[in-house]
């Protein structure tokens, strides 16, 4: 099992930058693949970012390719999202979260999620 927490969000300006970390402070994260999820109130979770258990591969969401990018770090046992070219729209509450299952778009074969960071982007 593992417990994960995210932090860095906040206030920033739009087109600005944030970014964000995934840290377990139990487990290990290292053979999972992981997952970056955004919600905001009244709509469902949104994949926003996948990454492979080694790093070596990733992919995003259209509407935040090529201004996020996720990256991980397994012997600090904590994953990223750096954000560049922040948008009123990338208001929300972000979660990661550890995946199980195969489908790495769906928030349903992820098992583990981390209380969430919420980032407000004002225009």
């Amino acid at each position: 099992q593992v417990q994960l927490g995210e932090s860095g969000g906040g206030l920033v300006q739009a087109g600005g930058s944030l970014g964000l970390s995934c840290a377990a402070s139990r487990g290990t994260i290292s053979t999972y693949a992981m997952g970056w999820f955004r919600q905001v109130p009244g709509k469902e979770r949104e994949f926003v970012a996948a990454i492979s258990w080694s790093g070596g591969n990733t992919d995003y969401a259209d509407s935040v390719k090529g201004r996020f990018t996720c990256s991980r770090d397994n012997g600090k046992n904590t994953m990223y999202l750096q954000m560049n070219s922040l948008k009123p729209e990338d208001t929300a509450v972000y979660y990661c979260a550890a995946r199980r299952g195969s489908r790495k778009y769906s928030s349903i074969d992820y098992a583990y999620w981390g209380q969430g960071t919420q980032v407000t982007v004002s225009s």
